[in-house]
């Protein structure tokens, strides 16, 4: 019998690749579905090492973070995406160039 991969686990370890990062967030943008963006965000923050290594390298407080990128969380967000829609644009996500040398 084949071992089966477990998709999360799948999907985690394919984010950590900034490229596909950028893509997946790029998908979750284009759907409109500030939640489902959220969610993928999620997604990123824990291929990149979770909420503890972002909270060091933003200086922000788990909590705070936990609350910014949660379901209900960043209303800022839903209102730039709204006002960017309205106008014909959107947003996107691309990684840094110097992405790879931050994280080695």
């Amino acid at each position: 019998m084949a071992k089966s991969i477990d998709y999360h686990d799948y999907l985690i370890e394919s984010l950590k690749e900034p490229s596909e990062a950028a893509g997946y967030l790029n998908a979750a943008l284009d759907d409109g579905d500030i939640d489902g963006f959220l969610e993928a965000l999620r997604n990123v923050v824990e291929a990149h090492g979770g909420m503890t290594k972002l909270s060091e390298n933003t200086s922000k407080g788990r909590n705070s973070l936990y609350k910014t990128i949660s379901g209900n969380g960043n209303p800022y967000l839903r209102n730039t995406n709204e006002i960017l829609q309205a106008l014909g644009f959107h947003l996107a996500i691309a990684p840094n160039d110097n992405d790879h040398q931050k994280r080695a």
